[in-house]
């Protein structure tokens, strides 16, 4: 049976992209309809606790055979129990390697199961206004290969076309607006782990930007099938450790009231106060009330941000960041970056709203900037970012390239436009102004051309040693057209003179398309059909 939030045939609602972020304690959802300009996050009653925000809790009882998720959890009052059938923190174990640790910590349900069962939920629950064309996962880079295998699975009974999936670490940097090719550290701070990666994009000048590896087109699985080359962040340094929101929150909990069991109603009231007393407009020594249980308990928590600050240095919490951080930044400059090779610093997830994680994590990471995008929900933007609006049919197999006169050296050469890895049709046009290369030049005359693949270097290895061996310096290039397309200027150029400003993009038929504009007469032609791309 296919489990669909919605009828293709006869929903009328909005059009766009689910991106849903599986967290180890909170799983963001969002949405982006094809004609808005930004994305919004989703209320789910009654897993989500906050809109787009679930909380990833499972509660499975085989004897009674219910299922309780997200918010109800809490709700409920189980989140705190101990019990085997309470199912958390298990998003870091999927797709990780068998182990003891991993067989024990979850007896009831394994964390594939248990990650199966959330997202099936959260699909359920997507309102009947939206008509979903594509899904959009995020995955950790560590495991991605096995997690990806683990969505598979999961997304078969998903009535969805399209079914995308993008590393956390550049769905992070696009969240945070950060370009193709950057080099970042990401600071993740979640509810029980904080991980800290340094990364270099895809992309860059002359490199293909990263999109999201589609797993799904037109209803058909991409498995073993896709051309798409895989392009995942590249990771320089990584450290992690098993200390995240939820332990602040039992710190301060046993600060304030150290002859009281950590109940739930307790743990609760503390991760309030920790929120509150990490709002921007708030005095150091402004101190914050929150009542356990309601206004009938007896039971209250004060503090103030300084006392805040104090509790969790002596707890050894910059310790910690600090060991992460020298390791991290130890796999950097055995990859030979350092804080100067940096575009950003991003930090994401709950605790990235705490001053003191962000002052601390500024002073250690100068002089690259700190980029601060909206905590919870920068990875599920960033994801979205990563899946363009437009239908994604396919990438470039080859590419496309200009032919051009360089006067200098009295010979023809070729430019690269487009190149084989970019996905099309593009989401914005490639711009190139062209100059004049003679006397009283009349007309441009545009020569386009499919590169032929070679590899100009190639590693072989001789009695095992590996040598770089060189091939051509200049690739092949095949003309689209035998005629070349003639463009007429409004007066005549002169050698050197900026003319014509030209944009060239990829369509969804697959075809170029380049816009003309005259630089002195502001003219504008659009030129269809110069050629069909592969």
């Amino acid at each position: 049976m296919e489990i669909s939030p919605l009828d293709e045939e006869t929903c009328l609602g909005r059009i766009g992209t689910l991106a849903i972020d599986l967290g180890n304690s909170t799983t963001v959802v969002a949405f982006q309809g094809e004609n808005d300009k930004s994305p919004e996050l989703l209320e789910l009653p009654p897993i989500s606790r906050f809109k787009g925000e679930v909380p990833s809790l499972i509660y499975s009882s085989p004897q009674s055979n219910t299922l309780i998720v997200g918010q109800a959890v809490i709700e409920k009052g189980l989140a705190g129990v101990s019990s085997k059938n309470l199912i958390k923190n298990f998003k870091r174990q999927i797709g990780a390697k068998e182990s003891s640790d991993k067989n024990q910590q979850f007896p009831e349900l394994s964390p594939e199961k248990a990650g199966e069962l959330l997202l099936e939920e959260i699909w359920r629950r997507i309102p009947e206004t939206l008509k979903i064309r594509r899904l959009v996962l995020t995955a950790p880079i560590d495991t991605y290969i096995a997690y990806k295998e683990w969505l598979l699975k999961v997304c078969r009974t998903f009535k969805v076309k399209e079914i995308a999936l993008v590393d956390e670490p550049t769905a992070a940097a696009m969240g945070a607006g950060l370009d193709p090719g950057a080099k970042l550290l990401v600071l993740d701070i979640g509810g029980s782990t904080i991980d800290m990666s340094l990364v270099a994009l895809e992309g860059g000048e002359g490199h293909a930007a990263p999109i999201a590896e589609l797993l799904r087109f037109d209803n058909v699985d991409l498995q073993g099938k896709s051309k798409q080359i895989l392009r995942c962040a590249k990771v320089l340094g990584k450290a992690g450790i098993r200390l995240g929101g939820n332990d602040l929150d039992k710190w301060i909990a046993n600060h304030l009231l150290p002859n009281e069991p950590l109940s739930e109603p307790i743990l609760i009231a503390a991760e309030k106060l920790k929120c509150r007393l990490s709002e921007n407009d708030l005095s150091p020594i402004d101190r914050l009330n929150e009542n356990v249980g309601g206004k009938e308990s007896h039971l209250n928590l004060e503090l103030c941000r300084d006392e805040l600050e104090k509790l969790l240095i002596e707890r050894g919490l910059l310790n910690s960041l600090d060991r992460l951080f020298a390791e991290t930044m130890a796999g950097g400059r055995r990859n030979n970056c350092g804080l100067r090779d940096l575009q950003g610093v991003v930090i994401v997830g709950g605790g990235a709203r705490i001053p003191l994680i962000k002052t601390w994590l500024e002073k250690q990471t100068q002089p690259a900037a700190l980029l601060t995008p909206p905590p919870i929900e920068a990875v599920a933007v960033g994801a979205l970012k990563l899946t363009p609006g437009v239908t994604i049919k396919d990438i470039l197999q080859y590419g496309v390239s200009l032919r051009f006169w360089d006067k200098k050296a009295g010979n023809h050469f070729w430019h690269p436009l487009f190149i084989a890895g970019q996905p099309w049709p593009t989401t914005a046009p490639l711009e190139v102004v062209i100059s004049a290369s003679k006397v009283d030049q009349s007309e441009i005359e545009l020569v386009l051309g499919e590169p032929e693949i070679t590899e100009r270097n190639q590693v072989i290895y001789i009695n095992g040693i590996p040598t770089i061996q060189e091939g051509p310096l200049e690739p092949k290039v095949n003309p689209f057209n035998e005629k070349p397309t003639i463009i007429f200027l409004s007066q005549a150029s002169q050698p050197g003179e900026d003319c014509m400003r030209l944009k060239f993009s990829i369509n969804e038929q697959a075809n170029l398309i380049v816009e003309a504009f005259d630089l002195r007469s502001d003219e504008h032609k659009q030129i269809k059909n110069l050629g069909k791309v592969r």
